[in-house]
């Protein structure tokens, strides 16, 4: 029966409330009217035999003729007013077959803030997280199909050459082989850290750790980076000890991402400022570089999976969009969050963590 709930309703409260008025009515004109009707019989002197049970003939069929217009009053009533309520629920399930069946465009109509209408949000932003990770799936799998067929097709190309002797094998071309090799390898490595980030919650191996340390220590690891470059590394540390609770291998990792970000998007002879510093009960550790600037369209999304702001770089040269994401996943994953601010000329990108 498609509204079996809907009949459960209408069944259990109607009948209870209309049984149990109809008794009672039944019951007071018994006992109760019926003693005032004989009383004032005998006060009049009229014979109480006939007229009483005329009386109680009378008022038995107009109780039972008034029950069942109130019965079906009520029954019309309750089942308009509780197929309103109970249509969220009929159109979360129509909208479920259809998100079994891979459709996740669909929402319910929220006209109520009850219960109900509570239940008809929360469901509507569970859909909107499923379309979102249905989105970010494809896109992925696209993604990653498309990283890995320029490195593959030009090694099947010159190996078929080769193979062919239409180019002689000379070094350059082992050596061009060989990096595109490197570029696989670099980004099946890529791949399999963002998997471990995904994973990072439930594995932190948790230590108390000085964040100044730390950032200094993959700070002093990339100078050679930053010297190639003249690029000009400023850092802040604040006097006072920050200390956090954090898996010390994936928050370097963190670092190291973030670090390998500046020198890699700041140009020759540019400036770099890299600070840790109390915010609160929270520590911020700012990334800031300068360069073009990131465009306020794209801010949003730089932490999104194989997201590229400068979509005219190469992969070799703006790598797979992925450390980011990675870095996101890693700090989400201690209870800390990140984010990106950007003009022209200077680009801040930054996270937080609890103490």
């Amino acid at each position: 029966m498609k509204n079996k709930l809907l009949w459960k309703l209408l069944l259990t409260n109607i009948i209870p409330v209309i049984g149990v008025i109809f008794l009672v009515v039944w019951v007071a004109v018994d006992k109760l009217a019926a003693k005032y009707f004989m009383a004032l019989m005998d006060i009049y002197d009229v014979s109480p035999d006939d007229i009483h049970q005329m009386f109680l003939t009378s008022i038995h069929h107009y109780l039972v003729w008034s029950s069942l217009a109130a019965l079906g009053l009520a029954f019309i009533l309750s089942y308009l007013l509780t197929r309103r309520v109970l249509r969220p629920l009929l159109q979360m399930t129509a909208i479920t077959r259809e998100m079994a069946e891979g459709n996740f465009s669909l929402r319910t109509e929220i006209k109520t803030g009850d219960e109900v209408g509570q239940l008809g949000i929360a469901f509507n932003r569970m859909a909107d997280s499923l379309e979102k990770i249905e989105r970010l799936r494809k896109t992925m799998v696209a993604d990653v199909a498309h990283e890995l067929r320029t490195p593959l097709t030009n090694l099947r190309g010159y190996l078929e050459a080769l193979n062919d002797d239409i180019i002689p094998p000379t070094s350059e071309i082992f050596e061009m082989l060989q990096q595109e090799n490197l570029r696989l390898v670099h980004l099946v490595d890529n791949l399999q850290q963002l998997a471990r980030a995904d994973a990072a919650r439930a594995y932190l191996k948790r230590e108390e750790l000085d964040l100044t340390d730390l950032v200094n220590q993959m700070v002093q690891l990339h100078l050679p980076h930053f010297q190639k470059k003249r690029i000009d590394l400023e850092t802040y540390f604040a006097p006072a000890e920050l200390r956090v609770t954090a898996d010390k291998d994936k928050l370097l990792q963190a670092l190291q991402n973030l670090t390998e970000n500046c020198w890699n998007y700041t140009p020759v002879a540019g400036h770099v400022r890299i600070s840790v510093e109390p915010e609160g009960k929270r520590i911020k550790v700012d990334f800031q570089n300068s360069g073009p600037g990131i465009n306020k369209d794209d801010l949003p999304y730089i932490f999104e999976r194989f997201f590229r702001a400068d979509r005219s770089r190469s992969r070799a040269a703006g790598g797979a969009g992925i450390g980011l994401a990675i870095t996101r996943e890693l700090i989400e994953a201690h209870g800390g969050h990140v984010g990106a601010e950007s003009i022209p000329g200077e680009t801040h990108i930054w996270f937080v963590l609890p103490v």
